[in-house]
Protein backbone atom coordinates (compact mmCIF):
# COMPACT_ATOMS: atom_id res chain seq x y z
CA UNK A 1 0.00 0.00 0.00
CA UNK A 2 2.64 2.43 1.13
CA UNK A 3 5.99 2.58 2.93
CA UNK A 4 4.56 5.29 5.57
CA UNK A 5 1.13 3.85 6.31
CA UNK A 6 -1.91 6.56 5.19
CA UNK A 7 -4.56 8.16 7.89
CA UNK A 8 -7.44 5.87 8.17
CA UNK A 9 -11.07 7.35 8.00
CA UNK A 10 -12.80 8.77 10.30
CA UNK A 11 -10.55 12.23 9.68
CA UNK A 12 -10.16 14.91 12.05
CA UNK A 13 -12.48 17.43 11.04
CA UNK A 14 -9.67 20.16 9.43
CA UNK A 15 -8.17 17.30 7.43
CA UNK A 16 -11.88 16.19 6.13
CA UNK A 17 -12.38 19.64 5.23
CA UNK A 18 -8.93 20.03 3.62
CA UNK A 19 -8.96 16.65 1.25
CA UNK A 20 -13.02 17.90 0.04
CA UNK A 21 -11.42 20.97 -1.02
CA UNK A 22 -9.12 19.47 -2.51
CA UNK A 23 -10.84 16.41 -3.82
CA UNK A 24 -14.48 18.16 -4.19
CA UNK A 25 -15.53 15.95 -2.24
CA UNK A 26 -14.35 12.75 -3.79
CA UNK A 27 -12.08 10.14 -1.19
CA UNK A 28 -8.78 11.48 -1.12
CA UNK A 29 -5.76 9.90 -2.69
CA UNK A 30 -3.55 7.75 -1.23
CA UNK A 31 -0.63 10.18 -1.45
CA UNK A 32 -2.96 12.60 0.23
CA UNK A 33 -4.13 10.55 3.31
CA UNK A 34 0.04 9.45 3.52
CA UNK A 35 1.39 13.18 2.91
CA UNK A 36 -1.77 14.54 5.51
CA UNK A 37 -0.53 12.24 8.36
CA UNK A 38 2.68 14.10 8.81
CA UNK A 39 1.43 17.47 9.67
CA UNK A 40 4.17 19.49 8.43
CA UNK A 41 4.81 17.80 5.03
CA UNK A 42 0.89 18.22 4.82
CA UNK A 43 1.46 21.90 5.16
CA UNK A 44 4.51 22.28 3.22
CA UNK A 45 2.63 20.13 0.41
CA UNK A 46 -0.58 22.10 0.42
CA UNK A 47 1.40 25.50 0.66
CA UNK A 48 2.88 25.03 -2.90
CA UNK A 49 0.12 26.54 -3.74
CA UNK A 50 -0.32 24.32 -7.41
CA UNK A 51 -2.76 22.44 -6.85
CA UNK A 52 -5.28 25.20 -8.50
CA UNK A 53 -5.60 26.32 -11.87
CA UNK A 54 -2.79 28.82 -12.42
CA UNK A 55 -2.43 30.99 -15.50
CA UNK A 56 -2.44 27.66 -17.94
CA UNK A 57 -4.96 26.63 -19.76
CA UNK A 58 -5.83 22.72 -18.50
CA UNK A 59 -4.58 21.31 -21.14
CA UNK A 60 -1.50 22.84 -21.06
CA UNK A 61 -1.35 22.23 -17.46
CA UNK A 62 -1.75 18.72 -17.92
CA UNK A 63 1.05 17.85 -20.41
CA UNK A 64 3.32 19.53 -18.41
CA UNK A 65 2.17 17.61 -15.17
CA UNK A 66 1.55 13.98 -17.39
CA UNK A 67 5.24 14.27 -18.79
CA UNK A 68 6.96 15.46 -15.42
CA UNK A 69 5.53 12.65 -14.24
CA UNK A 70 6.37 10.51 -16.87
CA UNK A 71 9.95 11.47 -17.29
CA UNK A 72 10.08 11.15 -13.78
CA UNK A 73 8.49 7.58 -14.43
CA UNK A 74 5.36 8.02 -11.94
CA UNK A 75 2.77 5.78 -12.69
CA UNK A 76 0.66 6.80 -9.88
CA UNK A 77 0.55 10.28 -10.27
CA UNK A 78 0.43 10.20 -13.95
CA UNK A 79 -2.57 7.64 -13.70
CA UNK A 80 -4.38 10.11 -11.60
CA UNK A 81 -4.14 13.24 -13.61
CA UNK A 82 -4.29 11.26 -17.32
CA UNK A 83 -7.69 9.10 -15.57
CA UNK A 84 -9.19 12.70 -13.67
CA UNK A 85 -7.85 15.33 -16.51
CA UNK A 86 -7.32 14.24 -19.96
CA UNK A 87 -10.54 14.40 -21.19
CA UNK A 88 -11.09 17.54 -19.95
CA UNK A 89 -8.10 18.63 -21.32
CA UNK A 90 -8.85 17.53 -24.85
CA UNK A 91 -5.90 15.24 -24.98
CA UNK A 92 -6.61 12.18 -27.95
CA UNK A 93 -5.32 9.11 -26.99
CA UNK A 94 -2.32 9.25 -29.13
CA UNK A 95 -1.07 12.64 -27.19
CA UNK A 96 -1.92 10.65 -23.86
CA UNK A 97 0.58 7.78 -25.13
CA UNK A 98 3.37 10.46 -26.65
CA UNK A 99 4.16 11.95 -23.06
CA UNK A 100 4.88 8.74 -22.12
CA UNK A 101 6.04 6.95 -25.53
CA UNK A 102 7.65 9.97 -27.49
CA UNK A 103 9.67 13.01 -27.78
CA UNK A 104 8.63 16.49 -27.97
CA UNK A 105 8.80 16.44 -31.66
CA UNK A 106 5.81 14.09 -31.73
CA UNK A 107 3.42 14.74 -34.94
CA UNK A 108 0.37 14.95 -32.56
CA UNK A 109 1.56 18.19 -31.02
CA UNK A 110 1.06 21.58 -32.10
CA UNK A 111 4.28 24.09 -32.08
CA UNK A 112 3.05 25.38 -28.91
CA UNK A 113 2.82 22.33 -27.81
CA UNK A 114 5.77 21.16 -28.93
CA UNK A 115 8.07 23.89 -27.40
CA UNK A 116 6.20 23.15 -24.12
CA UNK A 117 7.10 19.70 -23.95
CA UNK A 118 10.93 20.33 -25.15
CA UNK A 119 10.85 23.20 -22.13
CA UNK A 120 9.48 20.21 -19.26
CA UNK A 121 12.05 17.43 -21.35
CA UNK A 122 14.87 19.99 -20.21
CA UNK A 123 14.32 21.41 -16.94
CA UNK A 124 13.92 17.36 -15.94
CA UNK A 125 17.04 16.10 -17.78
CA UNK A 126 19.44 19.46 -17.28
CA UNK A 127 17.71 21.63 -14.71
CA UNK A 128 17.61 24.12 -16.92
CA UNK A 129 16.56 25.31 -20.68
CA UNK A 130 18.83 26.55 -23.44
CA UNK A 131 18.24 30.06 -25.24
CA UNK A 132 16.61 28.45 -28.08
CA UNK A 133 14.26 26.40 -25.94
CA UNK A 134 13.61 29.26 -23.32
CA UNK A 135 12.87 31.52 -27.09
CA UNK A 136 10.89 28.51 -28.11
CA UNK A 137 8.72 28.63 -25.22
CA UNK A 138 8.52 32.65 -25.35
CA UNK A 139 7.15 32.71 -28.73
CA UNK A 140 3.97 30.90 -27.35
CA UNK A 141 3.41 31.35 -23.57
CA UNK A 142 4.05 34.37 -21.61
CA UNK A 143 5.82 35.49 -18.53
CA UNK A 144 3.32 34.42 -15.98
CA UNK A 145 3.07 30.93 -18.00
CA UNK A 146 5.94 30.51 -18.05
CA UNK A 147 7.22 30.74 -14.31
CA UNK A 148 3.88 28.06 -14.08
CA UNK A 149 5.36 25.59 -16.86
CA UNK A 150 8.65 25.52 -14.21
CA UNK A 151 6.59 25.82 -10.88
CA UNK A 152 4.79 22.98 -12.47
CA UNK A 153 7.71 20.58 -13.26
CA UNK A 154 9.64 21.03 -10.00
CA UNK A 155 6.50 20.42 -7.81
CA UNK A 156 5.30 17.50 -9.89
CA UNK A 157 8.88 16.21 -9.68
CA UNK A 158 8.85 16.56 -6.13
CA UNK A 159 5.54 14.87 -6.04
CA UNK A 160 6.79 11.98 -8.36
CA UNK A 161 9.50 11.57 -5.79
CA UNK A 162 6.77 11.55 -3.01
CA UNK A 163 4.99 8.76 -4.70
CA UNK A 164 7.90 6.77 -6.08
CA UNK A 165 10.09 6.96 -2.70
CA UNK A 166 6.94 5.74 -0.71
CA UNK A 167 5.95 2.74 -3.28
CA UNK A 168 2.35 4.28 -3.07
CA UNK A 169 0.08 1.32 -4.60
CA UNK A 170 -1.69 3.05 -8.12
CA UNK A 171 -5.26 3.83 -7.52
CA UNK A 172 -7.95 1.69 -8.71
CA UNK A 173 -9.48 3.88 -11.01
CA UNK A 174 -5.96 5.37 -12.27
CA UNK A 175 -4.60 5.37 -16.09
CA UNK A 176 -1.93 2.72 -16.77
CA UNK A 177 1.35 3.54 -18.62
CA UNK A 178 1.18 2.40 -22.12
CA UNK A 179 3.08 0.07 -23.11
Amino acid sequence: MSRIAPLEPPYEQEIAGQFDRIMRGAPPLLLFRVMAGNPRAWEKFRAGSLLDRGPLSIREREIVIDRTCALTNCEYEWGVHVATFAEAAHLTEEQVRATVLDGADAPCWSAAERALIAAVDALHHRATTSDAEFGALSEHYDDAKIFEIILLCGFYRTVSYLANGLDLALEPKAARFPK
